[in-house]
């Protein structure tokens, strides 16, 4: 058995926690157990669930791994990720995401749960395997052609209506393909004094705003990836004010980043470790994310860890590749974006970033509260340190994240996957 002591559940009065079978068995105070945490000062949360993770097994084991970046992940607090279908071979058949879900029992760090493509090859063109992916032993629930958008209306239709069969979710990467061909920054001042093609808000919020028409028309669930605009924020609300089964994700880098970092880096403008699909917007955006995210217009943060190897991230932005990591430092962000602004209490945070999540996913077992008898799935986080971030210090593959140098609040502490130990001490296990 082991007890947690003096935890402060979601941010309240210490209290210990004694976990035995893989199940919290009691809590209350002067708790016994064989093996003892201590965590004085340090915040309960339900095991954190990440809804968008790129583990890039099979085909760019360069760049990350499913060990990898589920030992990334479990640094980070999280207990669970949902990795995504843009491998290679792409995870659209059942035999795929057997693979990457198998290889996240071997791993043993947290579940992984394969996201499968909406269509073959993410071509666009037919649907993939969804019922045979949703029968399989990874029991895929979320699918998505994530880093291309499904934009054939009849194709997301389609899509749309075969989910409902088994409950299942579409989750779309909004970007209107031929509004931003050689997109490179978001369209606005920024991109006009770098000389960058202009990736406009209008290209996300379009594909929004039909989605949520379509799932609307054929009564199915939808999930939108990323949102990035102040206007697909409004759009959302709106179709959950008609009651519409619409759900959204923010990542940490939109919640606490804007254009300006490629203008006026550390390094100098045009650093590409800013380029990222959708792209980093402005300074209203970033508020009205982050009032969505706070009042539950946007469901949740989801990563979008997007690892890659140094030699596609340090060249020239044209041909630079697109994305952050995000795992390893996606509370910390959440913290500086969020808890320290007065947006979201510790409740909030593990609502956001655990229980939605999870709801989304239609996961068993996870984003559940940390009470008696519940999957001890646990992060213990310490709210009260700063450090600066070290990319060096990272256990991803990949290294470029765009936080190096900044000073970030907290550290995951421990991780805990029904009772038994990921990380402890801010290390491995």
């Amino acid at each position: 058995m082991i007890v947690i002591r003096n935890a402060r559940i979601l941010g309240g009065e210490p209290r210990d926690i004694l976990i035995a079978n893989g199940l919290i068995s009691e809590i209350g105070a002067g708790l016994g157990g064989d093996t003892v945490i201590e965590a004085d000062g340090l915040i309960a949360l339900p095991g954190l669930v990440d809804l968008h993770t790129h583990l890039r097994e099979p085909g760019r084991e360069d760049a990350e791994t499913v060990e990898t970046g589920t030992r990334a992940a479990a640094m980070g607090g999280f207990t669970a990720v949902h990795a995504m279908a843009n491998t290679s071979p792409v995870a659209d058949t059942a035999g795929v995401v057997e693979q990457v879900w198998r290889r996240g029992q071997e791993a043993g760090h947290c579940d992984v749960h394969p996201v499968g493509a909406v269509t073959s090859g993410l071509e666009g063109k037919h649907l993939a395997e969804l019922g045979a992916m949703a029968d399989s032993q990874a029991r895929v629930r979320v699918f998505s052609d994530d880093g291309k958008c499904v934009s054939d209306a009849v194709l997301m239709r389609r899509a749309l209506e075969y989910v409902k069969a088994f409950d299942g979710v579409v989750a779309q990467h909004a970007q209107e393909p031929r509004l931003t061909e050689g997109a490179q920054l978001n369209e606005g001042e920024v991109s006009g004094r770098l000389g960058l093609t202009g990736w406009p808000a209008v290209a996300e919020e379009a594909i929004i705003a039909r989605d949520c028409l379509l799932a609307a028309h054929v009564g199915s669930r939808l999930h939108v990836c990323h949102v990035s605009t102040a206007g697909s924020v409004e759009i959302i609300r709106w179709a959950k004010s008609k009651g519409w089964n619409v759900t959204a994700e923010v990542t940490p880098h939109h919640l606490l980043l804007t254009d300006s970092c490629a203008e006026a880096s550390p390094v100098g403008p045009y650093n590409p470790i800013y380029k990222v699909n959708p792209p980093l917007r402005t300074h209203e955006d970033v508020t009205a994310l982050r009032e969505a995210l706070a009042d539950g217009t946007i469901d949740c943060v989801a990563t979008d860890h997007a690892p890659h190897p140094v030699e596609d991230k340090e060249t020239e932005w044209a041909a630079a590749a697109m994305g952050m990591i995000g795992l390893e430092t996606a509370l910390s962000v959440v913290q500086e974006a969020m808890v320290e602004t007065g947006l979201l209490d510790w409740a909030g945070v593990a609502d956001r970033m655990s229980v939605r999540p999870a709801r989304i996913g239609r996961l068993s077992g996870q984003g559940l509260p940390l009470e008696v008898g519940a999957p001890a799935n646990i992060t213990l986080y310490d709210p009260a340190v700063r450090t600066p971030v070290d990319p060096t210090a990272m256990v991803s593959r990949s290294r470029n994240t765009p936080y190096e140098g900044l000073t970030l609040p907290g550290r995951v502490v421990a991780t805990l996957l029904r009772g038994r130990p990921t990380v402890l001490d801010g290390k491995l296990v």
